[in-house]
């Protein structure tokens, strides 16, 4: 029989070093705000004739906004973002292309978001994370409380989630950093998809070990764990896979302007089966066992001699 829990240490260790160059990002570089938590505005402009998008790029800094950026969505619509402009900018700046273009220029789409709107939404969002994880918590520690110590599971699973969330936070960092990525609401809305993703298979496995101790299959309990994990290996492993097929379609074809959210949802995903299957049941058994101190003793970089 595979033992997963008793490689628990080593499972552990590459969740640290996944985690040490996103935190390490975020410390120096932090999250690049897109629109919706800064002030700015966003469009989506479809031209009539079709244009190469460097010579629309030269166009929008000939008209001033040089530090425009513009992505395609499809041959003739294109994503631009740029600095907060008024209403009458905004034909100003639609005129001075059609014209400089010789072709027809449409909105598609378009918003703009203030420096107090963009501060509200950052508050709005910490504090959306902060009642979910306090009700993520809450739920497990009330779903398993008739196991021994019900809030060490609801706690094991939040530290599983953390896990989650800051491998998105860092990837998208070091992204913002080397590609310039900036992240939205849409980015949000994405990580408490994913939350809830890994909550269902956390809970899917803690459900399995529960079982597993009141048929009393072992008196050790890392052998239930790990027996647990086991049978919920295949499961959790399908139903990820399905979801990852739909998800890269999604980041192939959807269009740019979900893109970003598309790839929190890959990242995250990939990350909270990991954590589900890696961390959260071995967490329980490192904390049943007393177990903390020798994982730190453990670390190569924290050993002396």
């Amino acid at each position: 029989m595979m033992d997963i829990v008793g490689k628990r240490f080593w499972f552990f260790l590459i969740s640290v070093l996944v985690l040490v160059p996103g935190i390490v990002s975020l410390i120096i570089f932090g999250l690049k705000p897109g629109v919706d938590f800064s002030s700015g505005t966003a469009m989506t402009l479809s031209l009539e004739k079709p244009m190469e998008l460097g010579l629309l790029r030269q166009e929008f800094a000939r008209l001033g906004y040089d530090k425009a950026m513009i992505q395609r969505t499809k041959e003739e619509a294109f994503f631009v973002r740029l600095r907060e402009i008024s209403l009458e900018e905004r034909e100003k700046l639609i005129d001075g292309l059609a014209e400089n273009t010789g072709s027809k220029v449409t909105v598609l789409d378009y918003y703009s978001v203030s420096p107090i709107i963009g501060m509200e939404t950052v508050r709005n969002a910490a504090i959306a994370v902060i009642i979910a994880s306090i009700g993520i918590l809450l739920y497990i520690s009330w779903a398993f409380r008739r196991m021994p110590k019900p809030l060490r599971w609801g706690t094991c699973a939040i530290v599983a989630l953390l896990h989650v969330v800051a491998v998105i936070m860092g990837i998208f960092s070091i992204l913002g950093w080397v590609r310039g990525v900036e992240v939205d609401a849409l980015f949000i809305t994405g990580v408490l998809a994913v939350v809830g993703y890994s909550v269902n298979n956390i809970v899917v496995v803690f459900d399995r070990i529960r079982e597993n101790i009141s048929k009393g299959i072992s008196r050790n309990f890392e052998v239930t764990v790990n027996s647990s994990i086991l049978e919920t290996l295949s499961r959790s492993l399908n139903t990820s896979l399905t979801t990852l097929l739909v998800i890269v379609a999604l980041y192939l074809f959807g269009g740019v302007t979900i893109r970003y959210f598309v790839l929190v949802l890959l990242i995250g995903v990939v990350a909270g089966t990991y954590s589900s299957l890696c961390n959260a049941g071995q967490l329980l058994v490192v904390w049943e066992k007393g177990e903390w101190g020798r994982f730190v003793s453990w670390l190569p970089f924290t050993r002396r001699g």
